[in-house]
């Protein structure tokens, strides 16, 4: 079982996240797959994605990792403390993008191992992707 998203895993979820999206017939995706540190492992535009959509990708997944919260949960919580979501993202230099659509991948033990962004769709087909993604590769999906 993985403990660490290495190159190859980061390209199968990838890979995994646009066969679900091919499958739903969804809009073009932008998908970025980052480690346990947040750093970007992966990143990959389908054609036809608008240009800041790796912008909102990474922050989908950095504002999870950031936060230890899938962007289900910050979105939730944005909703109820919008003050404390807008100082967290302005002490991440505004990367967080709090809706859904960043999830967590953890290993089969909980052990936090990554993060997996994902926009152009709908918020809720977004993280739909990631989570069947992060499944298909034998891992543990937390969307909040």
């Amino acid at each position: 079982m993985p403990n660490e998203i290495t190159q190859k895993l980061a390209h199968a979820i990838l890979d995994a996240a646009f066969e679900k999206a091919a499958e739903l017939g969804l809009k073009p995706l932008t998908v970025a797959v980052l480690d346990a540190g947040g750093h970007l492992k992966a990143l990959s535009r389908q054609d036809g994605t608008s240009t800041l959509r790796p912008e909102i990708a990474q922050g989908k997944a950095r504002g999870a990792i950031s936060m230890g919260l899938g962007s289900r949960a910050l979105f939730k919580r944005a909703q109820e403390q919008p003050y404390f979501i807008q100082a967290m993202n302005n002490l991440s230099g505004g990367s967080l993008v709090p809706v859904p659509g960043g999830v967590l991948v953890r290993s089969r033990d909980g052990t936090l191992i990554g993060a997996v962004g994902i926009t152009g769709d709908s918020s809720d087909n977004d993280e739909a992707c990631a989570v069947a993604a992060i499944q298909a590769v034998g891992l543990t999906a937390d969307g909040g």
